[in-house]
């Protein structure tokens, strides 16, 4: 499980799948910044992991400031799915 700071809106919401770099990954909370105050493009910070670390997000067995970060742009982002077809 990872942050993931996306620069720019590719059009994602919770539970959708999206591919970084090759990997797949589960959206599994987004928080939308810099809408008012902030740069001159929207930044979503996601909570992102594989479908194998949902219970672990579900729990809130981690430790947010202890994840590791990746920043990247909107045009890295492959949208596979809106929503994960496992989710509830």
């Amino acid at each position: 499980m990872k942050r993931l700071i996306i620069h720019g809106d590719p059009g994602i919401r919770k539970d959708a799948v999206i591919e970084v770099d090759g990997e797949e990954l589960v959206c599994f909370a987004i928080a939308r910044q810099g809408d008012w105050h902030g740069p001159d493009r929207v930044q979503l910070w996601c909570t992102v992991g594989t479908e194998d670390e949902r219970e672990t997000f579900d729990t809130r067995d981690f430790i947010p400031m202890h994840m590791e970060v990746e920043n990247v742009d909107a045009e890295a982002v492959t949208v596979l799915s809106e929503k994960s077809d496992l989710a509830v």
